[in-house]
């Protein structure tokens, strides 16, 4: 039994084996703090409450909230297509308390992200975006944005996980998703998630309910990439060619006559009349196996292969029909911009 009047007693287990005095962490602690204030003083400023709905006296009966992200200093503003919605009246709110009115440049549903531009003459604070691919696992984020109606809430944690996959508002996978334990609620969507470097590399999109500290954000590069496109045609471009579908399991024997490795496909379900995929010759009940040389194992595979880069060109497909491969020749289309209502 210990004396507890040992050294060991009286220095506690953070001693040494020695009886040395602990470590202190005291200069860790202020490290960190001091990371957490220098990212909240020099990006706080940039990040919004973005109010839709008409205005109204009374502060419980306000519409939607939420929060975006000032990316430049003429006042284009990055937030979630679902804290948009279709609402036709948006404002924002900055940390001074000053509002302005804010119109819609663009949405893309299918990756949860929306541009507004604020339509005041005012200068706004901005703040830039970073390199998401530069992230490591383990690496000090800060989360800013209004959960729940507070203004300027800050929140720190870690990114969790590099490379995830979550489903969009549209139904679509959105890619290369930040998973982090920094701490989200409802009204921190379309807020920004920074470096310890103060650069934006993710906007807060989603929260998984009933979880603890398990939140996501699209990475900061696909917002790169849904900015330009918006800015370029108004809209996210991406290839078409008329169908539905599920993901299906092949039968072994199938795929072992067809010489053929896929366990799962992309089973079509339905093809639209004069479509692309109905002058290719598919049919319901085809299940796709490849297409441009990308192997399909299941819907999700067959979206993501109909990129922008594959717009009007002519591509080789290979589906299992009644059990046997089936070479197709298919010229996908753009596919029709999402439509606001004004």
């Amino acid at each position: 039994m210990l004396d507890p009047t040992s050294s060991f007693a009286a220095d506690g287990p953070s001693a040494g084996a020695n009886g040395a005095a602990p470590l202190n962490d005291q200069p860790l602690l202020d490290a960190y703090s001091h990371a957490v204030i220098d990212v909240t003083e020099r990006v706080g400023p940039a990040v919004v409450r973005v109010e839709t709905g008409p205005k109204v006296r009374n502060m419980r009966e306000r519409g939607g909230l939420g929060s975006g992200i000032v990316i430049s200093p003429d006042g284009l503003v990055l937030t979630n297509s679902h804290v948009v919605g279709a609402s036709k009246e948006i404002r924002l709110r900055d940390v001074e308390g000053f509002v302005s009115d804010a119109h819609v440049l663009g949405v893309d549903p299918d990756t949860d992200l929306a541009l507004l531009r604020a339509n005041g003459a005012r200068e706004l604070r901005y703040a830039a975006l970073g390199n998401s691919k530069r992230l490591r696992r383990g690496q000090l984020v800060v989360a800013i944005g209004n959960p729940l109606g507070f203004e300027s809430t800050v929140t720190a944690g870690v990114v969790s996980a590099l490379g995830r996959s979550i489903r969009s508002v549209s139904g679509r996978i959105i890619e290369d998703v930040i998973q982090t334990d920094a701490a989200l609620n409802p009204g921190n969507s379309g807020g920004a998630l920074v470096s310890s470097n103060a650069e934006v590399i993710g906007i807060n999109t989603a929260i998984i309910n009933g979880a603890q500290g398990i939140c996501f954000a699209v990475a900061s590069n696909t917002a790169q990439f849904v900015l330009s496109e918006i800015i370029r045609h108004g809209y996210v471009r991406r290839a078409y060619i008329g169908v539905s579908g599920q993901t299906a399991p092949v039968p072994r024997r199938h795929a072992v006559v067809a010489g053929v490795e896929n366990k799962m496909g992309a089973l079509l379900m339905n093809i639209e009349a004069d479509g692309p995929a109905t002058q290719a010759g598919l049919l319901p009940g085809d299940v796709v196996i490849r297409l441009d040389g990308v192997e399909i194992h299941g819907v999700d595979d067959l979206i993501r292969v109909l990129d922008r880069d594959r717009i009007g060109k002519t591509l080789a497909m290979e589906v299992l029909r009644l059990g046997r491969l089936r070479a197709i020749e298919i010229y996908p289309v753009e596919r029709k911009p999402v439509v606001r209502q004004s």
